[in-house]
C-alpha cells in the first residue's frame, strides 16, 4: 500500500495544484470591464460600429413605417402616435450613439462592489497546502488508506470549485455579449410595440452584472474558509 500511498497522494497534490493556477487565472481576468473580453474576442469591438449602423437603420425604419401607417397607406393597423414616435426616436437614436458610454458607466457602477469583493482583506491559501492537512487529519482518525480517502474528498472539492469558476466565467461572457449587442437592444426601445425587447435587455443586463459579483462573493467565501481550516485544522 505504500506505492498505492504515494501515487494517490501525488495525483492529489497535482489537482490542487492545477486549482492554484485555476484560481489566479480566472479571477485575476474576471471583472465587470471589457478588458479580458476583448483581448479574447477584439471582433466584437469592430462590429459593434456594425451594430450601431443596423440599430440606428432599425429606429429610422421603425418611424418610417409608422408615419406610413399614420397617413392610412395601410388600412385597418393601428399606428402610434407620431408626435411621440418622433420624440421616442430620435431619443433612441441619441441613446444608441452613446450606447458606449452608457454601457460602460454601468459597468463601472456594478465594477465598484466586485472590486471591493476581490480587494477585501483575506489570508493568503495555497490548495496545495488543503491536501497535506487533510493527510494529517485523516491519518489522526483514519486506519484505512489515509491518501485514498484524501484523494475522493480533493477531487470531489476540486471538481465542485471548478464548475463555481466556469459558471463565473460563463457570466462574463453572457455580459460581454449584451454590451457589445447593447445598441439592437437600444434600438428596440424607439417603439411602443418593441419596448418590451428593451426593457427585458436592461432586466437581464443587471442580472448577469449581479450574479457575476456574487459568484465572486462565493468564491472569496469558499476561499476565506480553506484559508480558515488551513490555519486551525484542528479546530473543528
Amino acid at each position: 500500500m505504500g506505492i498505492l500511498d504515494k501515487i494517490v497522494e501525488w495525483i492529489a497534490t497535482q489537482v490542487m495544484n492545477g486549482l492554484d493556477l485555476i484560481t489566479t487565472s480566472v479571477l485575476g481576468a474576471l471583472g465587470c470591464d471589457m478588458q479580458t473580453f476583448l483581448r479574447y474576442f477584439p471582433a466584437a469591438k469592430t462590429m459593434y460600429e456594425i451594430f450601431v449602423a443596423i440599430a440606428i437603420g432599425l429606429v429610422l425604419l421603425n418611424w418610417v413605417w409608422q408615419v406610413f401607417k399614420n397617413f392610412g397607406l395601410v388600412a385597418g393597423v393601428e399606428a402610434e402616435d407620431p408626435i411621440k414616435l418622433s420624440l421616442r426616436s430620435i431619443l433612441f437614436i441619441a441613446l444608441i450613439f452613446y450606447c458606449g458610454p452608457i454601457t460602460d458607466m454601468l459597468l463601472q457602477i456594478g465594477g465598484t462592489p466586485y472590486s471591493w469583493i476581490l480587494t477585501s482583506s483575506l489570508p493568503p491559501i495555497s490548495f496545495a497546502d488543503f491536501n497535506a492537512v487533510l493527510l494529517t487529519i485523516l491519518g489522526v482518525f483514519s486506519n484505512g488508506s489515509v491518501a485514498l480517502i484524501a484523494l475522493i474528498l480533493v477531487l470531489i472539492l476540486a471538481w465542485n470549485y471548478i464548475k463555481l469558476l466556469f459558471e463565473a466565467a460563463e457570466r462574463y461572457i453572457l455580459l460581454g455579449v449584451l454590451v457589445y449587442t447593447a445598441p439592437i437592444a437600444f434600438a428596440t426601445g424607439s417603439s411602443q410595440s418593441t419596448s418590451n425587447i428593451f426593457k427585458s435587455w436592461c432586466r437581464m443586463f443587471a442580472g448577469q452584472m449581479f450574479l457575476l459579483i456574487m459568484n465572486a462573493w462565493c468564491l472569496r467565501l469558499f476561499t476565506s474558509m480553506v484559508g480558515n481550516f488551513l490555519a486551525n485544522p484542528l479546530s473543528f
